[in-house]
């Protein structure tokens, strides 16, 4: 295919360079970049405010927004022998020709990233698209981290907009639920006088030192995991906390447990759990056993490697039991066995390596073994560490015959992008003939609400879901935020975060 990619002229940017290289190096595409000044581009005061961020913040200058040189396009510019098949018009004003389609990405409906950057400095997740004409190629609710920084906003969007063309070039299409699509608006007239900057300076000024007081004051942020007996509706068919509550596993204040699951042996549960100490800034696998009153003692760390540990996924099959810990920070998804359950866990192999993936968890489904994590946006050949965007807004998957691999990526990669949706948030259960899967609302922050999705498509041609049930933290498990849910026959498990005062802590095991 013969592409042309439409942008900028006088804004070239890093974004702009990954994006043309990346599609360069797929089969069969023939690139070349049409870089006329555009009509459109960020008010002149965006760069002062993005210098003002990264200075408050400490945040680096030198991301994908960042402007690239202006003869970086020279491997791209030039005249082609035939007239291009397919414009990917990223300004808004392609115009289609006798032989030549447009493709129009899109921010809240309009072009350019103006509406980018509009729809980010008032507040919004800005839902992107790609538009061939009146049909639509692909969808995504982009989102980050760092809400409230518009820089980090901005190139994390960048970072994720770029896997999303990439996805449709490569045959994918990521779409959302059509009623989210259906809702948006276009982004608010951009006003940004010196006012107005002078103001948001010395918002995020004072929000920086309330955040390093915050922090010098509260451990934050805190999780706790929560845990009921299950002899009734369990959370799938409740859609709602129970009314009796949860207890708290308690901890001993210089640590948090996260990320429960749950597994029986020899017919007890026991609770495997992220424990994370504060001092140490890093996280390993600990197990509980649970008898009929809740967890006999306290959790004992069962593995551990030099680097972060989290979402211990484990299961057993074949005999054996078997852990997919999260190894994100490491650039690699590996498979443990236990040699002495619940320790002895050793390394069976590495699934997946060289990319940043969050939260692995599998599930059998029509013949054949999935792994669904979200996995952070970075360039051909860079290293793991070089991943860019956010942890939690783009949904990958693969697919293998047999657990140990080998794993065979999703040709729509990223088949889903939306920053409320995405990132697993425990394992996928079957209910009534149905998967349901639970996932994790980012919109306000990571891990913020827990969510339950229906799977109504899953296989090597696509993949598609629907939110049907979003809990939060509340009343009846007091906190900020709310991101796992797993359960046994006996045992039900969330967990979520709160804030743990430095001094004067109160710890206490009892239901709250």
């Amino acid at each position: 295919m013969r592409l042309s990619v439409r942008l900028d002229g006088r804004n070239i940017r890093l974004w702009h360079l990954r994006l043309l290289a990346a599609a360069a190096a797929l089969p069969r595409f023939v690139v070349t970049a049409d870089p006329a000044p555009g009509a459109d581009g960020l008010p002149d005061n965006a760069a002062l405010l993005f210098r003002l961020e990264a200075l408050i913040a400490g945040l680096p200058r030198d991301g994908v927004s960042a402007p690239a040189a202006p003869n970086s396009l020279a491997a791209y510019v030039g005249r082609p022998a035939e007239p291009p098949e397919v414009i990917l018009d990223l300004c808004g004003d392609a115009q289609a020709g006798p032989a030549t389609r447009v493709w129009h990405l899109a921010f809240d409906g309009v072009g350019g990233e103006s509406a980018l950057f509009a729809s980010l400095l008032a507040g919004r997740l800005p839902i992107v698209t790609l538009h061939d004409g009146a049909r639509l190629l692909a969808a995504g609710r982009l989102g980050t981290e760092r809400r409230g920084m518009v820089l980090t906003s901005f190139e994390d969007a960048l970072v994720r907009t770029t896997s999303l063309i990439l996805s449709v070039l490569a045959g994918g299409a990521p779409m959302l639920e059509p009623g989210t699509i259906a809702g948006i608006a276009a982004p608010p007239p951009v006003i940004l006088s010196r006012t107005t900057l002078g103001a948001r300076a010395l918002k995020l000024t004072a929000r920086a030192v309330a955040r390093r007081l915050y922090r010098l004051c509260y451990r934050a942020p805190h999780w706790r995991v929560g845990w009921r007996h299950l002899d009734g509706p369990d959370l799938l068919a409740l859609r709602a906390h129970p009314e009796s509550g949860w207890h708290v596993l308690p901890d001993d204040g210089l640590r948090f447990y996260a990320d429960p699951f749950p597994i029986v042996h020899a017919g007890r549960t026991v609770l495997f759990v992220e424990d994370y100490a504060h001092a140490l800034g890093k996280g390993i696998i600990s197990a509980v056993a649970f008898g009929p009153d809740g967890p006999l003692g306290t959790p004992i760390p069962v593995l551990e490697e030099a680097h972060h540990l989290s979402y211990p996924f484990v299961f057993a099959h074949d005999g054996a039991h078997w852990m997919i810990p999260e190894s994100g920070d490491h650039g690699t998804v590996d498979l443990y066995r236990a040699t002495a359950f619940p320790g002895g866990w050793v390394k069976e192999a590495t699934l997946l390596s060289g990319l940043t993936a969050s939260d692995a968890t599998l599930v059998e489904h029509g013949g054949c073994w999935w792994m669904f994590a979200t996995v952070r946006a970075f360039a051909p050949g860079a290293p793991p560490r070089a991943a860019l965007g956010s942890y939690s807004d783009g949904l990958h998957l693969w697919s293998a015959l047999d657990f140990r691999g080998p794993w065979i990526p999703h040709p729509g990669n990223p088949v889903l992008v939306d920053i409320a949706a995405s990132r697993p948030a425990g394992r996928i259960v079957a209910q009534d003939g149905v998967l349901i899967r639970p996932t994790q609302d980012c919109r306000l922050g990571y891990g913020e609400a827990l969510s339950l999705a229906r799977i109504d498509r899953l296989d090597t041609e696509g993949y598609c879901q629907t939110v049907e049930t979003t809990l939060r933290a509340g009343p009846l498990f007091p906190g900020h935020h709310l991101h796992t849910l797993n359960r046994t026959a006996a045992f039900e498990f969330i967990d979520g975060s709160g804030r743990l005062p430095r001094l004067g802590m109160l710890r206490s095991g009892a239901k709250r």
